[in-house]
């Protein structure tokens, strides 16, 4: 689910809660199913929700409880949160978010989950030649821009451009400045655009697998505030045993399998550990 995208209003949560599944499917003595029907509240940022789909409902399968899942607008669930919205557990885009809520005491601890990264796409076979996002700026080049769609992924495309020195190029090619990353790539995979710039998992989207050839952005040009998510407990969790399980299971080598999966650099693997590093992903 890409923020701001489904024809749904930007002010309206993205909300998923499945159930847990029945024993004859999951044998509880195969698991142990420690939080029988016990539920728990789980919000994100809208970008992480095909990965927290997928978690969540194996989880569930496991341990027996409900899991509640909202996944939405990055600024909407932080404004939310930093005035008297609740959950129990939070996976907030943007590092300094997660450093608010625990500075007042809200999100008891968090820690580093994945990252994000930026692509090229261009319809299968390249059939423009684009080799790099220098190329962006030359005449002739037919570029998909989704400046306006929901913050942080559209801004943060538009600093992509600009640190590449190819931003006003890249506005003089622009075949459309949309504002909606999902509904719009769907030009690029039309081949009615030659090339976007976007996060790597929406090529990872079922609706998008396999439907474009990706060309990677260095690194030097990303702008550091989007890439690294964070998942944090809260002081309103019910089940504090739950959430603290359920934190650790996300965090784990099969938890962050799902996230791997969907696009996103797992926080558990070499690379995540360097980023980690790099932007001082700590609960501090």
């Amino acid at each position: 689910m890409q923020d701001g995208c489904n024809g749904l209003s930007r002010r309206k949560f993205i909300t998923a809660t499945a159930l847990a599944c029945t024993s004859a499917l999951v044998p509880s003595r195969a698991f142990g199913r420690a939080f029988e029907r016990e539920n728990l509240q789980v919000w994100s940022c809208g970008g992480l929700a095909e990965a927290f789909v997928s978690a969540n409902k194996y989880y569930q399968e496991m341990m027996g409880c409900n899991i509640a899942y909202t996944g939405a607008f990055a600024a909407a669930l932080g404004k939310s949160l930093l005035a008297n919205a609740q959950t129990d557990v939070f996976g907030p885009r943007v590092l300094d978010l997660a450093r608010k809520l625990k500075a007042q005491g809200k999100m008891l601890n968090f820690r580093p989950l994945c990252f994000t990264r930026y692509v090229l796409i261009t319809p299968k076979g390249n059939p423009a030649g684009i080799g790099g996002v220098e190329d962006l700026a030359k005449p002739g080049v037919r570029v998909l821009l989704s400046p306006d769609s929901s913050p942080p992924g559209g801004k943060a495309t538009m600093v992509v451009l600009k640190k590449a020195g190819v931003l006003e190029g890249a506005q003089r090619n622009a075949i459309r400045m949309g504002d909606c990353v999902q509904r719009e790539v769907a030009i690029v995979a039309s081949g009615k655009a030659d090339v976007s710039v976007v996060e790597y998992r929406i090529t990872k989207l079922s609706q998008f697998r396999g439907k474009f050839d990706v060309i990677d952005i260095p690194e030097r040009f990303f702008p550091p505030p989007p890439i690294p998510f964070t998942i944090g407990i809260m002081k309103w969790a019910n089940n504090m045993e739950l959430a603290e399980d359920f934190v650790k299971f996300i965090t784990s080598e099969k938890g962050q399998s799902f996230f791997e999966k969907a696009g996103f650099i797992p926080a558990l693997s070499e690379e995540g550990e360097r980023l980690t590093k790099k932007y001082g992903v700590k609960d501090a």
